[in-house]
């Protein structure tokens, strides 16, 4: 080989050379920046570790907070029964009359239903019955047409009114005269619509010939094919 030759050989073999130094140099520069974008890449994830540990701290206190919350609500709930109880055991000696005409009752209204119940029931009570007070339930009409305004009493024996309800229960529609009265007892709103949402299933349960009843204040029982169950 002559030294041209060799002289060209080398020439290419240094060109190679400092082909593949720029090549490493390159991937030098790529690997500094790869660095660079991966601690930055690092900061992020730090920086999501960060929001993420602060999240879950707060997804905590949220959930401690819901469960106070529910707490809360379920002792809400609990105070709410035991004032309806409350109210319901107060009204206890309350009686509902239903169609007496307005004005029947005359000044002395107490006077009236001491007259007016034992006849009403057939039933001598022994000792006369006693009353606290009894008015009209709303405001006063300016004429009589239409139905009479509800009267309520409060008695002062809770025996006398459990005999009179269970009275005008078991003898059915009472008379006097040609006026048709009806007795119920006093219960607080919101179980006298719990009362009314049972009762309304009545006309089913009847015609399905399934026997029910309603303990007091407002559970209903029923029983088919020999199975209670109540409500």
């Amino acid at each position: 080989m002559t030294e041209d030759m060799q002289g060209a050989a080398m020439d290419r073999i240094l060109q190679e050379i400092l082909a593949v130094g720029r090549k490493l140099e390159g991937m030098d520069n790529a690997m500094v920046a790869l660095t660079a974008e991966t601690r930055s890449m690092r900061l992020e994830i730090a920086g999501f570790q960060s929001q993420i540990s602060g999240l879950d701290q707060r997804v905590t206190t949220v959930e401690a907070q819901a469960a106070s919350w529910t707490n809360r609500d379920q002792e809400l709930l609990h105070l709410h029964s035991r004032l309806t109880d409350l109210e319901d055991r107060s009204r206890r000696n309350n009686i509902h009359l239903l169609g007496i005409p307005e004005g029947t009752e005359g000044m002395d209204i107490l006077s009236y239903l001491r007259d007016m119940l034992p006849k009403l029931t057939n039933t001598t009570f022994d000792p006369p019955l006693k009353f606290q007070r009894a008015h009209r339930l709303g405001p006063k009409r300016q004429d009589r047409k239409g139905c009479p305004r509800p009267l309520i009493a409060c008695m002062l024996c809770h025996g006398q009114t459990r005999q009179l309800l269970q009275t005008a229960q078991t003898q059915g529609p009472l008379r006097l005269g040609t006026l048709e009265i009806r007795l119920s007892a006093d219960f607080s709103r919101e179980t006298a619509e719990r009362r009314r949402a049972f009762l309304s299933l009545r006309p089913r349960l009847h015609h399905l010939n399934v026997k029910f009843g309603l303990f007091k204040p407002a559970r209903m029982w029923i029983t088919k094919n020999g199975e209670s169950q109540t409500f």
